[in-house]
């Protein structure tokens, strides 16, 4: 049984917010990747496009969502449905921490507004 415990986490630090991953082809998983993110206090992502659904769930925290051109505010306990295709903007505009848990399948790849192509670690 594949166990990873919270001090094998791999920590990634990109566009200014921190990712852990937990579950990836390099930790056993297959099919899924899981990760947590720690989106800082007047954080604004890149916009990017995913090529993969995504379920995004804020665990604490306050976030502005932006999906296809339309904003929510979501709070902790919150989840977010991201298909593919659909550009995505998160942005923090609070003074306190939010941290979400995403969940995709490996291979995820994200496009920026620039059209470079991010491949993450904690996806494949």
């Amino acid at each position: 049984m594949p166990v990873v415990r919270s001090s094998e986490a791999v920590v990634h630090e990109v566009h200014g917010a921190r990712f852990v991953s937990y579950a990836s082809p390099r930790s056993g998983s297959e099919e899924l990747c899981a990760w947590r993110a720690e989106i800082p206090a007047g954080h604004r992502a890149p916009v990017h496009t995913v090529d993969r659904e995504e379920v995004f769930h804020l665990l604490s925290g306050e976030l502005l969502v932006t999906l296809g051109g339309r904003t929510e505010r979501i709070t902790a306990g919150d989840t977010v449905i991201i298909t593919p295709g659909v550009t995505l903007g998160i942005e923090n505009p609070t003074q306190e921490p939010a941290l979400s848990w995403v969940t995709t399948s490996v291979g995820l790849r994200a496009e920026l507004a620039d059209g470079s192509v991010l491949t993450p670690e904690w996806a494949n």
